[in-house]
C-alpha cells in the first residue's frame, strides 16, 4: 500500500458511522501506518444520512478534507442507495462494501466497481450485540475486503472501545463477508 488509500463510510445518525472511521484509524496506528478520519453530520439527528471519510498511507498523510474520490465506499444501511449517490467519484476499480442479504447480482452497482462485499450486518448484530448498531460488523466485511488494516488489530480496538460482544461481532463480519470479484 504505497498510495493513500481513500474510503467514504455511509451511514445513519446512530449507527456508528463516525466511530468506525475513528476506530479503524486507532487500529491502522497500532498497525504502525499513518490514518485520519473526517466526519460530515449533515442534519444531526438520529437516522439521518452520515458520512465519514478516512486515509491509510504507509506515508504521512497531508490532506485533511472530505475523500473525493474512494477507492473503497461502505454503506452501513442499504437503504441510502436510494436517498444518496453512495457512489459519487468512486475510482476505478474500486471496492464496494455493502450491508446487505442480496445477492450482488441484484443490486445496481456503478460499473467502476471491480470488488463487491456483501455482509447481512443487521443479522448478526441483532444476533451478537442484540442491536442492530452495525458498524463493528461492517469494519469486519471491510478488512477482508480490503485487507489495508490487520483484522486483529481492529478487533482490539473495538472490544477496547466497546467491549467483548464488539470484538466478537468484528469476526463475524469478516467471516460472513462475501467478497465477489467483477
Amino acid at each position: 500500500m504505497n498510495e493513500i488509500k481513500e474510503i467514504r463510510l455511509h451511514g445513519r445518525g446512530g449507527l456508528g458511522t463516525v466511530k468506525a472511521a475513528e476506530s479503524l484509524v486507532y487500529a491502522a496506528v497500532m498497525d504502525g501506518i499513518y490514518a485520519n478520519s473526517i466526519p460530515f453530520f449533515g442534519f444531526e439527528r438520529q437516522g439521518a444520512p452520515v458520512t465519514a471519510y478516512l486515509r491509510i498511507s504507509q506515508d504521512p498523510i497531508r490532506p485533511k478534507n472530505r475523500v473525493y474520490k474512494p477507492h473503497a465506499v461502505v454503506v452501513m444501511d442499504p437503504t441510502l442507495m436510494k436517498a444518496v449517490d453512495v457512489f459519487e467519484g468512486i475510482r476505478e476499480n474500486g471496492i464496494f462494501v455493502i450491508n446487505t442479504a442480496l445477492d450482488p447480482k441484484q443490486l445496481n452497482i456503478d460499473p467502476k466497481v471491480k470488488t463487491i462485499v456483501t455482509v447481512d450486518a443487521n443479522s448478526i448484530a441483532m444476533e451478537i450485540l442484540n442491536n442492530a448498531i452495525t458498524n463493528t460488523v461492517m469494519l469486519g466485511a471491510l478488512i477482508k475486503g480490503t485487507g489495508w488494516v490487520s483484522l486483529d488489530r481492529v478487533m482490539d480496538k473495538a472490544g477496547e472501545l466497546w467491549g467483548e460482544k464488539n470484538r466478537q461481532a468484528v469476526m463475524r463480519g469478516f467471516q460472513d463477508a462475501k467478497v465477489t470479484n467483477l
